[in-house]
């Protein structure tokens, strides 16, 4: 860890930082492990339930179920923000704005060149 160089434009990240691994306060890492202790329980759990061979219900996993009914219905929980606005402009709009002004120029250059007399037809109607 001592000879890791961080990017020149990246921060480095919060694990690697010595002034936040090293010297963490007696009551964060006691959450911390109370965290992790809890994320086990609650995986072991799961696993034991989902290993049991007399199994006969399905298992309810709550965070699934938010998951799966989020990924169903996302215009119910949608909020425009800027960041939306943006994109939804950028990849809604603006191809829209970009190909009308090239077939519109392209169609006017081809009438003037008409009206002109100097459009070369590939294919001609008549001779």
């Amino acid at each position: 860890m001592a000879d890791y160089r961080g990017a020149p434009l990246a921060t480095l990240p919060k694990t690697l930082d010595p002034n936040e691994y090293f010297n963490l306060s007696p009551e964060h890492r006691r959450a911390e492990e109370e965290r992790a202790a809890l994320r086990a329980d609650l995986k072991r759990q799961y696993q034991l339930q989902l290993n049991n061979p007399h199994r006969r219900a399905l298992i309810d996993d709550p965070a699934l179920n938010r998951w799966v009914y989020a990924r169903a219905n996302p215009y119910n929980h949608f909020r425009a923000t800027n960041k939306t606005s943006l994109l939804g402009a950028l990849f809604g709009v603006a191809p829209l704005v970009v190909l009308y002004y090239v077939f519109k120029t392209d169609r006017d250059q081809r009438e003037e060149k008409i009206k002109a007399g100097t459009l070369e037809r590939k294919y001609k109607m008549s001779y």
